[in-house]
């Protein structure tokens, strides 16, 4: 028998595998459908409504309402937590969960979580830097791992859904949200949403991976003024060039939910906009899978509109349950609402929880609790931090410093907080200034790196003029949607640092003091005179609970290697125009351009 007989039987082998294979594959997810219609047929309008409803866990009668009105998803936010500990979690949402199992159809919860930057909303997960700094590291492996250890500690604490990745395109600085987006760069945002959505998801099957989600669509980052839920004036192409092939992306890639935006587009609600959901979503992109509003849409959007415009979900919170699920019926018996719009939507939540295969395995793993925070996590997390610290200066070779430096004084209160170094979505929703369990401070790794005294001086008030380095830790309190807007009456939030935080630079920059200054926000900001008055200048984003991170790179055991995700503002004169400094044209020269970062 010749070589060549033998090779030719080996291809007809390999051949006949592949396509075994791919039958399998597509044989899997038409199994898939056959379920999905089987138990379509089977429901009550009251049954599918209850699908389409999503709840708080805590919310008065919540218990009551997962029988009685067939809820199809829970949501954990801000207030009361399920417990204290992971497995506490898991327990209240396993006794939800065999509620929603005793209904008549045994159809499993989904239950969903704002995880954004690690699973945020417990304390002592492991937290990552937000998604502005995972854009500097460009790092698509790393996004993927970090993805993929988030899902693994959301499922950990009774989550098998995550409103996640954020993959809008920032166009100005005064949005409140700038951080939880990867990039100005519409490739750069492309390349990481892929590997976010491969982390987060995997195999669905698996019971650490959860169902992502592509928010928010579409044109949230460049509203007009960088206002949240304000209107996004592009048009037509604009939204096409930029703000569209993200989501592409993400749908190529099977994500399971898109949720959609406060924004509006020339006028139009994007919950309201049935040519963007749907025509554009839906069919153009061919997405199959859920689409879930935003924060109590159905009251704020014109109750039935927002079903008919094609969202799946709707987040009815805060008193809006009764309101959506009497109207949504009321709709369907008057013919406002179509039940075959009705029924797209229930197919779709169902595909996922088949796709979860939720009704063979409901109920989160409980050897899942002790890899929360662990420390094999937490190196990840902590090279994310190395990756995206971007050093805009560095005069006379200031770093890296020296382990052998005699005294550093440490300035500043974001120094030693891991609260204030992590910014909003961190415990609670906006934040928290306090320090939380698990996480290491800046100050912690300056103390750990240096052989000789570390003083730390919070406000710049000791006489500490004798150090010969004073590492300098200035920047943003912590902020999330809405209040994080510059120029939001809740706030005081300016595109500059305080007057306290330039002081601090100032005091020892004007005895002559070495100053390398750490900046934590989670936008870039003008601080060109900072940058000016510094010997070295670092952009630390919101670093997440690894401090530590940072003092290894400060003192060399690592170089920098992060790259700016947005081009650097140069002064407050230049946010004049709708989108702030307007760099997609190049009218207006930023004071770093995209991309740039300094190495040792």
């Amino acid at each position: 028998m010749s070589n060549n007989y033998l090779k030719f039987i080996a291809c007809c082998f390999l051949l006949i595998s592949f396509s075994c294979k791919k039958q399998m594959k597509i044989s899997k997810e038409a199994q898939i459908e056959q379920k999905v219609d089987s138990l379509l047929k089977l429901m009550t309008l009251e049954e599918k409504i209850g699908q389409m409803s999503q709840i708080r866990h805590f919310e008065e009668s919540a218990d009551e309402h997962i029988t009685s009105k067939f809820i199809g998803s829970v949501i954990h936010t801000q207030g009361p937590t399920p417990g204290k500990t992971a497995l506490e979690w898991q327990d209240r949402f396993i006794e939800l969960q065999k509620k929603a199992l005793s209904t008549r159809l045994a159809i499993p919860l989904l239950f969903a979580v704002d995880a954004v930057h690690g699973q945020n909303t417990f304390e002592g997960a492991t937290i990552f830097p937000h998604n502005i700094g995972l854009g500097a590291t460009q790092n698509e492996k790393l996004v993927e791992e970090i993805a993929r250890i988030t899902a693994l500690e959301s499922q950990a604490t009774g989550f098998n859904w995550v409103f996640s990745p954020c993959i809008a395109i920032p166009y100005n600085e005064k949005w409140g949200r700038v951080y939880e987006a990867f990039s100005e760069s519409t490739a750069l945002t492309e390349k990481l949403t892929r590997a976010s959505v491969r982390g987060h998801q995997g195999d669905l099957s698996d019971p650490t991976t959860v169902i992502a989600t592509a928010k928010h669509f579409v044109g949230d980052g460049a509203t007009d003024y960088g206002v949240e839920g304000g209107n996004t004036s592009l048009n037509a192409q604009q939204i096409e060039e930029r703000l569209l092939s993200p989501y592409k992306v993400a749908v190529k890639e099977n994500i399971g939910a898109v949720m959609s935006s406060f924004n509006s587009i020339t006028g139009t609600s994007m919950h309201n906009h049935k040519q963007l959901l749907i025509d554009t979503l839906k069919v153009g992109m061919n997405f199959d899978g859920i689409l879930v509003s935003d924060w109590k849409a159905y009251s704020r959007f014109n109750g039935n509109d927002v079903i008919n415009a094609g969202v799946d979900i709707i987040m009815a919170v805060d008193g809006d349950l009764d309101g959506f699920q009497k109207g949504a019926k009321k709709g369907v018996d008057n013919g406002s609402i179509s039940l075959d719009r009705i029924d797209d939507a229930v197919r779709r939540i169902l595909r996922q929880k088949f796709r979860l295969e939720l009704f063979e395995n409901p109920f989160p793993k409980s050897d899942l609790v002790s890899k929360i925070g662990i420390k094999k996590h937490r190196d990840i997390a902590k090279q994310a931090v190395r990756e995206s610290l971007v050093l805009l200066k560095n005069e006379d070779k200031t770093l890296p410093l020296s382990k052998d430096t005699k005294k550093i004084v440490v300035v500043g209160e974001h120094a030693n907080s891991s609260g204030l170094q992590s910014g909003g979505w961190t415990v609670n929703w906006q934040g928290t200034k306090e320090n939380y369990k698990g996480a290491t401070t800046i100050l912690d790794g300056i103390k750990r790196q240096v052989k000789g005294k570390v003083i730390f001086d919070k406000q710049a008030t000791g006489n500490h003029f004798d150090a010969d380095i004073a590492i300098i830790v200035v920047g943003e309190n912590p902020y999330a949607e809405f209040f994080g807007d510059i120029g939001h009456e809740s706030n005081q939030l300016k595109l500059t640092l305080t007057a306290e935080h330039q002081q601090y630079i100032k005091t020892y920059q004007e005895k002559g003091v070495k100053t390398v200054v750490v900046l934590v926000s989670g936008r870039p900001l003008v601080v060109t005179e900072q940058i000016n008055q510094s010997n070295a200048f670092v952009a630390a984003w919101l670093l997440g609970s690894e401090g530590d991170g940072v003092a290894e790179v400060l003192f060399g055991d690592y170089n920098f290697r992060g790259k700016l995700p947005h081009s650097w503002p140069k002064s407050i004169e230049d946010y004049k125009g709708k989108y702030g400094p307007n760099f997609w044209d190049d009218t207006i020269k930023p004071l770093f351009k995209f991309g740039y970062g300094l190495e040792y």
